[in-house]
């Protein structure tokens, strides 16, 4: 089954861990469970683009107006959803913001 692991960063200041993620992709990548990474560039230089009626807005800056926001994700392939959240455990960032845990699926509704 395929997750991705949302990391949730408040956006006032990098967590003192950075993105110091060693033991997360160690564990990840020896299992042969990590797929990918990414970490994300800061918030306020973001856009939103939305639909309304047919007709296209943008609005600079993050959707959410929240002290937190996605600082990264890691997508993983695990054999289960309790494999899943031991990895988002290893996020050291999970303990100062959130690692959301949230299975994917394809376009028939099914889990990958």
């Amino acid at each position: 089954m395929k997750f991705l692991l949302n990391l949730y960063q408040s956006a006032a200041a990098l967590p003192e861990d950075g993105f110091d993620h060693e033991q997360f992709l160690a564990a990840a990548e020896q299992a042969g469970e990590l797929i990918s990474g990414h970490v994300f560039a800061d918030p306020s230089i973001s856009a939103v683009v939305r639909f309304r009626h047919g007709v296209m807005t943008v609005t600079d800056g993050p959707y959410l107006q929240s002290p937190d926001h996605v600082a990264g994700q890691y997508l993983v392939d695990c054999e289960s959803r309790e494999r899943a959240l031991e990895l988002a455990a290893l996020i050291p960032g999970g303990r100062t913001g959130g690692v959301e845990v949230r299975p994917l699926m394809d376009s028939a509704g099914m889990e990958m």
